[in-house]
Order: C-alpha cells, then structure tokens, then sequence
C-alpha cells in the first residue's frame, strides 16, 4: 500500500493532502484560502460571480508543493467546484472568467421576453428532463446565457468545469469530464450516461463546445515537467480525472454506504443518499456517483452562509445602532445563548429560505410566531439552526418516498457542522439518530484520493476504499 494526493480546488478554499492507503490517516495537509474572485462590486450587485482561473490553478500547485510529505505517491486525485464553468482555448488556457455557482445570471430576463434564461431553456425543452434539470448557476444556464448574448468565444474552444481544468493543467492535456461533473451541467442524460445531444441542439448550442465524458477515475494523464517543477513532484506521476465535489465528499466521508445518510454543510448543504439507481422529483436530484450508481440529492441552498446571514444582522446592529466594532467571536456567542433556549425555540420557528430555493428562486425565508418572550438573539440563533435541520429533513423524507428507505447511521460533514456543535445536537434531534464524522476533517480532497486510489490499484472498489474511513 503506498500514499496518494488528494486535491479540492474550491472557491472557498483550496485543499492538498496526502493519504496513508494502508491505515487511513491522513499524513499531510494545506489548505489555502481561495481569493481569487474578480467580480466587480457593479457585478456583484447584479447577481454576477467571476473568478481568475490562473490564480486558482496557482494556489493549487502552492498548495500541493507545501505538503510536507510526498515520497511514495501512487497517484494524484482531484475534486472541486461541479458547478460553474469557463471556456479554454484547444491548449487549455482560459478565454473567459471562471463564471461560480452562485452566479444569477441565468435568472436574467431573456431579450426575447417570456421569462428567465433557464425558463426558457425548461420551455425549450419539449423532451422529458427527468433528471438533471437546468439550475441557474449550471454550466449548461451559463453557457446558454453567453450564447444568446453573443460571448461564446469565436473560435474553436470547450467549456470545462473548474477541476477539469486544473486536471488539465497538471497534465498539459485536454480537459475531459466524467459523469459526476457532466451532471452538473444540466445538459447531461443521466438515463443512457451521456450529452443530451437533442436537447443541446434545440439550446442553439455547439455540440463541440462540451468536453469528451470518461469513466470516472481513469488516468487523465500523467504530471506534466513544468507542473512537476511547480510542485516538488515528480513528473509522470499519475492524474486521474476529476470528480464532483458533492460526490467526492459523500465518498470520503461515508463508510456503509447501504445504510446511511450523509449531511452536509458548508456555505450550502447537502443531503444524500447512495441508491443502485433512483430519479429526480421536485427538489431532489439524482446524480451519478463513480461506481457506476446513484446519489439522491437534496441540495439546498440553506447552510452555514444562512446562519452567517443572522450573525451579520447581529453584527450590523451593534455598529450602526450602538457603535460598537465587532470584538467578540459572534458565532460562539449566538451558540451559547441558543444553547441556553429550549428545544422548539419556544414558538419561534424560522423557514431560512433566504435566497429561495432552487424550483423557486424568487422564494424568500420567513419568522412565524414572534412573541414577546422569544424575540431575543438566543432565541433567533436556535430557531435558525432548527430552521436549518428542518430542511435537512424534509429532504430525507422525500428520499424515503422514493426508495431510500430508513438509514440508520447519520453522517455529518463539513465546516458548518464541524465548527458548530449545537447544530450537530439539532440534527441529531431532528433526525432522531446519533451523528458520526470522520476524524480527518477534508472529506472531498479525501473522497478524491480514494478515487484515485481505486484507479491506482490500491482498493479493488470504492466500497472497499471506505473502510479505512474512521470517525470521532
């Protein structure tokens, strides 16, 4: 058994580890914050999201070349942002801004009128989209987005999603996809794993434009000598193709994959569930996971960016009613007084749809049952946790009704639950099931190395991979 990399190139941050194969640890790791975001303060207040591209393909070599083990290595796997996209040049170089998840523009009314962009995609499409439907801030929204406005870079060039093209980039090769990232476009077919060619036709979009999809975890090629130079790695080694982020964490974190239930939370969340095969309905998603099945998804956008949300409010009050700057930790102190505010929030409950949802983006969050006893911060911060924990669950009781069945082991993952122990109790509460998280605390760049561990030959499957998985 030997060591392989793992990386998570997020827009958050950006993550390298080494991975003992044989015992599980994790032997090395960096993590780096992602700052290369570029979207104009103009931009922003349109819902707009660009990121420079080299910059993050930069801070992903830094951060590999600061691990400070790397004999031994087997291979080099990778994850990142599923959702965004950028075009590159037939070289690999990026011809437009790295355009994020979060980005609204496929919201934009269309010229033509008749609604949004991705109305207008789901009007176009006469075809049954059973499975990965459009979702504004998708690759396939974005595309279409640019290609009515006329962006789409004249000459010959692909759109790539952003872990793709550090896969690229390592490898001095042309970026390819796998499934777990093609079903991210809102372009894919889940049913016969493959481009819904008609669909893209009637978008008015390039067949050409989308990039070749590849087995999940076959070689993508081998480091390349400048990328060798730039990490203190030795060229040759082993890249295998990207996967999605979404799934690489379920893979890292997830030890028995029959029977449990993983929740996620980091700027958003995620519920999901390993199925042999399922289908999407309202706000689940099935997507493909790399050996060969399915995850069902409940991806909302509620997460740790929501209780952010109360504790800028929180923030907002003390300077511009009392003048105070911020010099206590506000997140430990929502938590204390929340902790002290019985379970229910004695009335108080919170739908923490901020920003909608996403079959109803124009949906806004809501505060029922205000009294005069339960307007207080610890009050607010408990009601929001639990608002959270709702969503959560409503999602896996959606997945039960669509075969998922009971689990019995609760998985958490991610920032959100990691840092925050009282929303673990509230999903434990929620739930009705103790809660297990794996010791090391970077699941995807986990996820990622056990994929490329399987490639390498280290694990004869995934399921097998998981075993080393231990929790806290």
């Amino acid at each position: 058994m030997g060591s392989i990399l793992g990386l998570d190139v997020g827009t958050t941050t950006v993550t390298a580890l080494i991975l003992d194969t044989a015992s599980g640890r994790v032997s090395s790791v960096v993590t780096i914050p992602n700052e290369s975001e570029t979207t104009s303060v103009t931009d922003r207040a349109l819902g707009r999201s660009e990121w420079d591209a080299h910059h993050m393909l930069k801070l992903a070599t830094q951060a590999i070349s600061g691990l400070s083990t790397k004999n031994a290595l087997k291979g080099i796997g990778v994850t990142g942002q599923m959702h965004g996209m950028l075009m590159v040049s037939p070289s690999g170089q990026p011809v437009s801004p790295f355009i994020g998840w979060q980005d609204r523009r496929g919201a934009d009314p269309t010229p033509q009128g008749g609604g949004s962009y991705v109305e207008t995609m789901l009007d176009l499409a006469s075809i049954t989209l059973s499975e990965c439907r459009p979702h504004i801030g998708y690759l396939g929204v974005t595309m279409f987005w640019m290609g009515r406005q006329g962006l789409l870079p004249a000459g010959p060039s692909k759109a790539s999603f952003l872990p793709d093209f550090i896969v690229s980039r390592l490898t001095d090769t042309e970026p390819v996809t796998d499934a777990t990232n093609a079903a991210g476009s809102g372009l894919y077919d889940m049913s016969n794993r493959k481009w819904h060619e008609e669909f893209i036709y009637r978008l008015g979009l390039d067949f050409d434009h989308l990039p070749r999809v590849v087995p999940s975890g076959s070689p993508a090629g081998t480091l390349s000598d400048q990328s060798a130079l730039e990490t203190g790695l030795p060229k040759g080694l082993p890249v295998y193709v990207a996967c999605g982020d979404n799934q690489a964490s379920f893979a890292g974190s997830v030890e028995d994959y029959a029977n449990s239930l993983l929740v996620n939370v980091g700027t958003g969340g995620q519920v999901s569930a390993h199925m042999s095969e399922t289908r999407s309905t309202g706000e689940l998603e099935a997507r493909p996971f790399m050996d060969g099945s399915d995850l069902l998804v409940g991806a909302g956008l509620v997460g740790g960016r929501s209780y952010a949300w109360l504790r800028d409010f929180f923030r907002e009050v003390g300077t511009s009613i009392f003048g105070q700057e911020e010099k206590i930790d506000l997140y430990e102190t929502m938590n204390r007084l929340a902790s002290r505010v019985p379970p229910g929030s004695e009335g108080l409950r919170c739908e923490p749809l901020f920003t909608g949802t996403r079959l109803d983006p124009d949906r806004r969050g809501l505060w029922e049952g205000v009294g005069t006893s339960n307007f207080t911060p610890g009050h607010l911060s408990r009601a929001l946790l639990e608002g959270l924990a709702q969503q959560f669950h409503d999602l896996y009781c959606q997945m039960k009704g669509l075969g998922a069945g009971n689990r019995s082991k609760l998985v958490g993952a991610g920032n959100g639950i990691r840092k925050n122990d009282l929303l673990r109790s509230v999903l434990e509460e929620s739930f009705g099931m103790q809660m297990s998280i794996p010791v090391h605390k970077e699941e995807a760049a986990f996820g990622a190395a056990l994929l490329a561990a399987v490639g390498s030959g280290e694990f004869g499957s995934l399921s097998d991979a998981g075993a080393v998985i231990r929790y806290q």
